[in-house]
């Protein structure tokens, strides 16, 4: 006799098991079953001796993918989901992942070394790639392995031109240092004016991805305003630099 199907599925619901499950959401099976102890998903459906896992499962495991890409610990990643009731549909964790990654902008390549030279189009030294880390180029995973952002080709150019570092690592400094603002003002648009769309009981799946669209949309759209409104705030300090003081870069006469 078959066993009912859990409060968190429903009848039809395709169900994985545990290896399935971990291959779905690019987990190794040891760290799927490490999050299952913790508490971070739904008991599993029961047939016999085996467990299974169904939609709901799965869309929460998406959801602790993307807080771990989002930088999120495993402590915090805990304290999150507290938030998050183990009944919550597919739909409801897909429109949170959504929200959580709205301004979230392509995580990159995980690469070898020798991958990793491929994009630079030259061998790497230790010392190059210690350099790439220190500017943000790449980044470590947390297995050890190296992420490389869509531009590190740009950024082994700019180490090739002899650029000091302390010039990127300042820079960045004071990019962090304005957009925090900017990321809460830009968050709150967000929540008054998208999300309520996507606050009602009928929400289906199609809702979710539409909404998953609609801010990968908005992210690119806003990531270029945002640019072309420096451009033309650098524009305007270049031109009252050289109104004020002569040619920017210039020694005075």
């Amino acid at each position: 006799m078959t066993e009912a199907v859990g409060a968190h599925e429903q009848p039809g619901d395709a169900l994985l098991t545990i290896d399935e499950l971990a291959l779905s959401t690019g987990l190794t099976v040891r760290t799927t079953r490490y999050y299952a102890s913790l508490g971070l998903l739904p008991t599993p459906v029961r047939r016999g001796r085996m467990a299974y896992y169904g939609p709901s499962h799965l869309a929460r495991l998406h959801l602790v993918r993307a807080l771990q890409d989002h930088g999120f610990t495993l402590a915090a990643i805990e304290r999150y989901l507290e938030n998050v009731p183990m009944d919550a549909t597919p739909e409801e964790l897909a429109v949170q992942r959504a929200l959580l990654t709205a301004w979230k902008p392509q995580p990159g390549e995980t690469v070898t070394r020798e991958r990793l030279d491929e994009i630079a189009g030259r061998p790497l030294s230790e010392e190059d790639v210690e350099w790439l880390l220190k500017v943000g180029a790449v980044r470590r995973n947390a297995d050890g392995t190296l992420r490389a952002i869509p531009l590190v080709a740009k950024a082994v150019e700019t180490l090739d031109l002899g650029t000091p570092i302390e010039a990127l690592q300042e820079s960045n400094v004071a990019v962090r240092r304005h957009m925090g603002e900017l990321a809460d003002e830009l968050t709150a648009i967000l929540q008054r004016t998208i999300v309520p769309q996507f606050q009602r009981e009928d929400l289906s799946m199609a809702d979710a991805e539409r909404l998953e669209r609609t801010m990968a949309n908005l992210r690119d759209l806003t990531l270029e305003a945002i640019v072309t409104a420096f451009q033309r705030a650098a524009d305007q300090v270049a031109s009252k630099s050289m109104t004020l003081d002569g040619p920017v870069g210039l020694p005075p006469r």
